[in-house]
């Protein structure tokens, strides 16, 4: 079956799983949701993420991080911002930050997926992904 978006395939199980307080979410692998799920990593928003090579296609194994004794998601909130009928481009110097600093934005750039920050730096624009706090 084909889908017709899988980033907002991969935002939504990402929060299903947070509101039902599961430990990981498996999702359906590919290039995009890896090097997305690689910069939700390293902003420090999931534990860890592990390909798992079975089928055709694997299986993205994200596990989800949480805080204090009464386990509240560090993901409190995403947002799909440029959608397969709405494609949304910025230049570096459009490129907001999100929830005042508290939240990031992904971008697909000539360079990569990366971060709002990170392409202001390089002054690369791109698509905005998403949008997380």
């Amino acid at each position: 079956m084909s889908m017709s978006d899988p980033i907002a395939d991969l935002l939504s199980r990402l929060r299903n799983a947070l509101v039902a307080g599961h430990d990981h979410v498996d999702i359906p692998a590919s290039r995009i949701k890896e090097e997305i799920c690689s910069v939700l990593l390293r902003e420090g928003f999931i534990a860890a993420y592990r390909l798992i090579e079975e089928g055709p296609q694997g299986t993205l194994r994200v596990s989800l991080k949480y805080q204090g004794e009464n386990r509240r998601p560090v993901l409190q909130g995403l947002r799909r911002v440029s959608r397969p009928s709405l494609r949304v481009y910025a230049k570096s110097a459009e490129v907001r930050p999100v929830r005042s600093g508290l939240g990031i934005s992904i971008l697909s750039t000539s360079r990569g997926v990366m971060t709002g920050k990170q392409a202001r730096e390089a002054h690369v624009g791109g698509e905005i992904l998403c949008e997380v706090w």
